[in-house]
């Protein structure tokens, strides 16, 4: 501290050092305090900090999200206001090295270390640019993007946001623009990225829609997937206690899923899965297949015996359902007496075989079943009803806990809309949320092998492949232009798995025929050939194109999906669809095809398979094959080809592709135009059929030797059949082997 000693000489208090009053006198320890006192006074004046371009995401997603739980993204310097004086920058201060009108409207010069020079960035707007901006150019009209901050140009055809009333202007000058034309690329994302072992995202879209009105479901939320998921296995768990109480037989297989696929078709409800506003109420599917199951469940038996109890609990079970039930008199009559000649029939004949069993079993399944049917109506009608009430009831809670949960986030319900939009022509767009997305629950994430482990609160553990979640960034970066920094990207992707495994159903293998896909080989060809760009039925888990309709909009739209694919309406493109086999999803998928190609006079195209049932054949499959819009129909045989696995995300490479049990029908609808175009010849065909041989996905990891599928060609027949008596004669037992891998292939499910 210094003090005036009376004699008008400067003193530190607590030190010998003084400064002398004459300038004249100077000594080496006056210019050390000078020198010290000039720091001291520069430490003391306000400084501008000079911000760091962000560095790229790290590729630890758990420690790059951690890191950016606390930071607000793009850089925002700090500089004096422009009413204030300032002062000239300081030498060296590339930051503020620009003229002072630029300053004033928030320019600031960076170096990009990604790019090796410099960028212009406006701490106001967020924009960026390569090059000086102009004196006098505006200052807003550009949108926030990425940490380098990446400008999008619109584009020439402008895709429709669910905001399109807000304009933007945009800064003159070069923009920092991405390669690609039709979506932006984040920074990290390289081209070679786009193309995968299965997928390729370098293909753009030739469907063409228009404008559509935004979806006004809620945003996912890890809270409320978790809330769901925990209702519809009650649900799933409700559906069996009224089978077993008042059938006396267990809910059918998968029943439950093809019930939700079905009600959906037709549901204006506001929950994403679960049915809650249907006309009629009672669900034709599910009611059809518990009729299936009374009064036991049929089965194709292995051994004599075991067919021999079936066709006697058959016969028991019909005797005591009529006798317990009210039935008419003739029902009565007729069901007791095929009843007692089957028991006549097995003491006469006790050592038939299974043939013979399961003959004399379906001819009393056709006499007696019309009239069990008739006995059990009224109580399977009131399990599909009570069903139905449960589903609404769960939607309804589930529907205002989400929006409980969105208010506390200040975001409230968007009011009743009926205004369609202008009829304008885009390339087809993903499905838009109109309701903001808040931020999300931080989720963990763990790596082991090949897979990565993303739980939400400790203990909902959702699995998916390395490759998979790569897949899954690539289109989120593609897509999802609301969320630029990625802060949902891990949480939404935990959203999608615990609603597919939701949707799957509690046992270890349920649900996964339903989302079955084509081999990757196979889209390819069809893209090459027939110039599809699009699928119709895939998830972001499955999807070969970025473009696809799946069932869920809300989770899936960020990742690029156009939502159901009965509210989507294109007028022209090349499109693949490959259904779920539901038959009342089939019949409506048919009418749908039907009416678009014949209301547009556009070229459109469309590659249909469907499973070749004939015993009975399903009403879509009619309809389809006499449609007026079939060019060709070609049919792969049973065994012959092969699909890829329903959970492809979290299986093993050696279980990634399974045989399909029945043939595949392959049928071209196209009209006038879309034929000139894409004609099914036999050049195109064969390289399709050629493509299904399995065993020619070079992508695709290679079985075991034990589970080779390739069909030899005719000069290996002789080579592989050498092999294969050396393999059987290494393996003690080759013909139980063999015979059981063939019946576990004959009774798999469906590969959809």
């Amino acid at each position: 501290m210094l003090t005036m000693d009376g004699k008008d000489k400067p003193t530190l208090r607590g030190s010998s050092l003084q400064l002398p009053g004459s300038p004249e006198d100077v000594s080496p320890s006056r210019s050390r305090l000078v020198k010290g006192l000039q720091i001291l006074q520069q430490q003391q004046q306000p400084q501008t900090p000079i911000p760091q371009s962000p560095a790229v995401p790290p590729s630890n997603h758990s420690e790059y999200f951690l890191n950016r739980a606390g930071s607000s993204g793009v850089p925002s310097p700090a500089t004096p206001s422009p009413s204030a004086p300032q002062s000239p920058p300081a030498p060296g201060d590339k930051v503020h090295s620009l003229p002072q009108e630029l300053l004033d409207s928030g320019w600031r010069k960076f170096w990009s270390r990604r790019e090796g020079k410099e960028y212009f960035f406006n701490k106001f707007t967020k924009q960026s640019m390569w090059e000086q901006p102009p004196i006098g150019s505006p200052a807003g009209g550009a949108s926030r993007h990425d940490p380098l901050g990446i400008q999008i140009e619109e584009p020439t055809t402008p895709t429709p946001t669910a905001n399109s009333s807000q304009s933007s202007g945009s800064a003159s000058g070069i923009k920092r623009r991405h390669s690609s034309n039709e979506e932006p690329l984040s920074p990290s994302v390289k081209q070679v990225d786009l193309k995968g072992p299965f997928w390729d995202f370098t293909i753009m879209t030739n469907a063409q829609i228009y404008e559509r009105l935004p979806c006004k479901m809620p945003p996912p939320h890890n809270d409320m997937e978790s809330q769901r998921a925990n209702m519809t296995n009650r649900l799933r768990m409700q559906y069996q206690e009224l089978c077993q109480q008042r059938e006396g037989i267990n809910a059918p297989k998968e029943s439950f899923n093809r019930w939700l696929m079905e009600r959906k078709m037709i549901d204006k409800g506001s929950d994403p899965m679960l049915p809650s506003n249907c006309t009629p109420p009672v669900s034709p599917s599910m009611m059809r297949e518990i009729m299936s199951d009374i009064p036991v469940k049929l089965y194709r038996p292995k051994i004599n015996q075991d067919a021999r109890i079936l066709l006697s609990k058959y016969a028991e079970s019909a005797k005591k359902m009529v006798q317990t039930r009210n039935t008419s008199a003739e029902s009565r009559k007729v069901v007791m007496w095929n009843a007692e000649d089957a028991f006549r029939w097995l003491r006469r004949q006790p050592y038939s075989s299974i043939d013979e069993y399961m003959k004399r079993l379906a001819h009393l399944k056709e006499h007696c079943g019309p009239h069990l049917c008739s006995a059990a109506k009224t109580s399977v009608e009131g399990i599909c009803m009570k069903m139905y009430n449960l589903s609404c009831e769960t939607a309804k809670r589930l529907h205002t806990k989400h929006w409980d949960i969105l208010k506390e986030h200040q975001i409230e319900e968007p009011p009743e809309t009926a205004k369609a939009p202008p009829k304008r022509k885009y390339q087809c767009y993903p499905a838009q949320m109109l309701v903001p997305s808040p931020r999300l629950p931080n989720v963990d994430v763990s790596e082991e092998g090949d897979m990565t482990t993303i739980s939400y609160q400790g203990r909902e553990k959702m699995r998916i492949t390395k490759q998979h979640l790569k897949k899954l960034d690539m289109l989120y970066r593609l897509h999802c232009r609301e969320d630029p920094f990625r802060h949902n990207f891990l949480p939404r992707v935990w959203c999608l798995l615990r609603r597919y495994q939701t949707f799957f159903g509690l046992a270890e293998s349920e649900g996964h025929s339903q989302q079955g896909a084509l081999p990757a080989r196979v889209l390819k060809t069809l893209s090459e050939q027939f110039g599809v760009t699009f699928e119709w039925f895939a998830s972001p888990l499955n999807c070969y194109f970025k473009q696809y309709c799946s069932a869920f909009p809300d989770t899936d739209g960020y990742f690029g999906s156009r939502g159901p694919m009965l509210d989507f309406h294109p007028f022209s493109g090349s499109f693949e669809a490959n259904p779920p086999f539901g038959e009342e999803l089939m019949d409506g998928m048919v009418k749908h095809f039907e009416k678009l190609l014949g209301d547009t006079t556009e070229p459109m195209s469309i590659a249909v398979f469907m499973p070749d049932w004939r015993n009975p054949v399903p009403e879509a499959l009619k309809n389809l094959e006499a449609s007026k819009f079939k060019q060709r129909q070609v049919t792969l045989s049973a065994f012959e080809h092969e699909y890829k696995n329903g959970i492809q995300h979290s299986c093993k490479s050696e279980n990634l592709y399974h045989k399909a049990v029945h043939g595949t029908i392959v049928i071209f609808l196209q009209n006038e135009a879309g034929n000139k175009i894409w004609a099914p010849n036999d050049k195109r065909v064969n390289a399709l059929l050629e493509s299904f041989r399995i065993g020619t996905d070079e992508q695709s990891p290679r079985r075991s030797s034990n589970h080779e599928h390739r069909t030899p060609g005719p000069k290996e027949a002789k080579a592989r059949r050498v092999d294969l008596e050396r393999s059987n004669s290494d393996h003690d037992q080759p013909s139980s082997s063999g015979e059981s891998t063939k019946e576990g292939e004959t009774h798999g499910g469906n590969p959809d």
